[in-house]
Formats: structure tokens, sequence, C-alpha cells
């Protein structure tokens, strides 16, 4: 775990001095957070805060993981190419997030960026190219269930599960990203316990790439902690979302990601019910508002209260998570 760690460190480093000019260059050229009208009053202040901060965090993995493939890369070696998977889904996913955020910036006072039938078809798209990677060139197509010693060969059936997750994952963190830091931690733990199930996998180069996602999501909540001088956009948080679920997939214990994320399946949860709920009864609400956290803060919690107990449960379900994967 040492080198795993210390180039988490590194990875921290390169993006928390980097953050800095990004803000400006962000600032000089308008590139700030559009509120909706009908997203709670609290968060009417947070206009114009600079977005797209999900670059301060894609950069320096996708420098320091590149710069430390390229020889297993030009040998041809299938395990150190692996980490090209997540690599090539946080790349990808970012610039369909980047585009997103640019549209939505481009548009008026609660503009929203690509129409939602547009961006999901795009996400499915990406995802199954992704999968079609798992399966074939990496032989990833398994289910790893926590007390069964060996995994599950799923078969074809592998391609449209992870094509759900993979699309499931991006946008529940995506539905996350509503309040300062709290997407960011979360996303942390994640990455963490998948970094430590890798370890004991013995699979050392996504023991790597997980702990070096960690270290850029810390630094990018440097900047992102109350009150935000920075939010990661959906450049952000679809890469990193997506990103995750390659990584619980390439694992084969994706039945925990469930657990281990689950504030992301909490708010999507509540979104799906919210919907579900206005349809049946006409237009009556389950929720004071969704994703949920907003529910929480039109209950009188204030944001860091929310923030730090959303946290405080991710945090256990990420440490019961990687118990589950011992067992």
């Amino acid at each position: 775990m040492a080198i795993p760690l210390t180039l988490g460190t590194l990875s921290f480093l390169l993006a928390v001095i980097w953050g800095a000019p990004l803000i400006r260059w962000l600032k000089a050229n308008g590139i700030g957070k559009q509120i909706r009208i009908e997203e709670p009053e609290s968060n009417q202040v947070k206009m114009g805060t600079p977005t797209m901060g999900g670059i301060m965090i894609i950069v320096p993995v996708v420098v320091i993981t590149v710069t430390l493939n390229i020889f297993n890369l030009m040998s041809g070696t299938v395990v150190g190419g692996s980490v090209l998977a997540p690599l090539l889904t946080m790349v990808s996913y970012g610039a369909l997030g980047a585009y997103d955020d640019w549209m939505g910036l481009r548009g008026a006072r609660g503009a929203v960026g690509l129409l939602g039938r547009y961006k999901i078809l795009a996400q499915i798209v990406l995802a199954a190219l992704i999968a079609v990677i798992l399966y074939f060139p990496l032989d990833i197509h398994s289910i790893a269930i926590p007390t069964i010693p060996q995994k599950i060969d799923l078969g074809l059936a592998y391609i449209p599960i992870a094509v759900f997750i993979i699309v499931g994952t991006a946008n529940a963190v995506n539905f996350t990203d509503g309040l300062d830091s709290l997407a960011g931690w979360v996303t942390a733990f994640g990455f963490a316990a998948y970094g430590v199930i890798a370890f004991l996998q013995q699979q050392i180069y996504l023991v790597t790439f997980c702990f070096i996602m960690v270290g850029a999501l810390l630094a990018f909540l440097w900047y992102n902690a109350h009150p935000a001088e920075l939010f990661m956009g959906d450049v952000g948080s679809m890469a990193l979302g997506s990103t995750l679920a390659v990584v619980a997939l390439m694992t084969g214990q994706w039945l925990l990601l469930p657990l281990i994320g689950i504030i992301f399946v909490a708010e999507a949860i509540s979104v799906i019910l919210q919907v579900g709920y206005f349809k049946l009864t006409k237009g009556k609400r389950l929720f004071k508002k969704t994703p949920i956290h907003y529910h929480f803060l039109l209950l009188g919690w204030s944001e860091m209260q929310v923030v730090q107990r959303f946290w405080l449960v991710g945090l256990l379900a990420a440490m019961l998570g990687v118990a589950l994967a011992l067992l």
C-alpha cells in the first residue's frame, strides 16, 4: 500500500496547486454556477460560484496514471493496461458532463444543459462501449457474493447489467452534487473502500488508481469546503460516478456498491419516488423537495448538518462494505 498511498498524496499536491489558478481562470471566463429557480433559497447565494471544477480532479489523475503505465501499455501488459478502462470512463463521461455544463452556462438563469433524453442516450452508448471492453479484452464478467468463495460467471448477461450500473451510478452521483463537499466526500469514501477491496484481491494497479482518485478528490474538497469556492459540475459528478461503477465492476464486488454508495442510492431513489408519487397522486409530493438533501434543508437542518450527517452514514456504509468483502 506504500506506493498507492504515496501517489495519492502526489495527486493531492498536483491538484491542489493548480486549483487556485483554475478558479481564477473560471472566474475570468464567467464560468459560474447557474441556480435553478426551484432550488431552496439558501442555494441562491451560490449563484456565479465557479463550476466545472471536476477538471481539477480529472487532469492530475490522467497525468499520473498515464505516466505510470506508459511502460505497461507499450509492452501490452493487460494487468497494467486494465486501468485504461476506468481512465477511459472518467475521460469520456467527463467530456459529456463538460458539454452538458457548457450548454447550461450558455443558457439563461435556470438553464439545465442537455435535454435529458439526449444525455441518457449518450450515457448508455458510452456505458455499452465500456461494458464490452470489460467483457472481452479484460475478460471480466462475474459477480462476487459475500460468504461464497468463488465468483459467479454471468456470461453475456454481464454487459447489460454493467451498462445499468455505470449509467445509474453516474446519475446518482450527479443527484448528490448539490451541497458543499457532499458528493466529493462520499465519492472519496467509495474509492477508498474499493481501493482496499482491490488490495485484498492483489489488483495493485487498480489500488493505485483508486488512491490517486482519492488524492485528487481531497484536493478538490480543499476548495469545495463550505462556503465553496468551486463546484465540480457535471464534468465531475458524471465522471466520478461512472468511474466508481467501473472500479466496482473490475473487483467483481459490485453487489456491494449500493451499500458503499448508500448516499447516492438514497438520493436517486428519492427522486424516483418523488416523480412516481407526483404522477400517481396528480400533484402531491412525497418529500418537500428532491434530491433528498434538499428535503432536510427545508426541514430546518443547516447545510453543514445535512452534509456532515450524510458523511457519517456514507463512511459507516463504506466500512461495512469492506467488512462484507472480507467474508
